[in-house]
């Protein structure tokens, strides 16, 4: 599957609450794949222009809100160079996870189909 590329300049608030959802939508393959999932996601962005954004995904379908989400699944957390370092290919989710610049906590299952929800 081509990796979706958010612009990037993207804030982060748009990425979650905008393109996320939009770029799952456009893609049947990606909602197919993430098939029965239901799952509460919540992402802490450290540093200047961060903030909490949570993705909410039922059946195929992602919607994302501002803030915290007290039921999360699963919870990441990075700063915001490293999540746009993420966002354009420069750097992998396991490479970030070595390096202990991306903290994953919860339903690690789940932190295996980041990839589907977010490109």
């Amino acid at each position: 599957m081509k990796r979706a590329d958010p612009p990037p300049d993207i804030s982060p608030r748009d990425f979650f609450t905008h393109w996320v959802p939009e770029a799952v939508a456009r893609d049947e393959v990606r909602r197919h794949k993430l098939g029965s999932t239901d799952a509460l996601i919540e992402f802490t962005l450290e540093g200047p222009a961060g903030g909490v954004y949570s993705l909410r995904i039922v059946e195929g379908e992602v919607r994302g809100f501002d803030g915290a989400s007290r039921d999360a699944n699963l919870r990441v957390r990075v700063d915001v160079s490293t999540w746009r370092r993420l966002n354009a290919g420069i750097v992998t989710a396991p490479e970030a996870l070595l390096k202990r610049e991306l903290h994953v906590s919860g339903d690690l299952l789940l932190a295996l189909k980041l990839h589907l929800i977010l490109g």
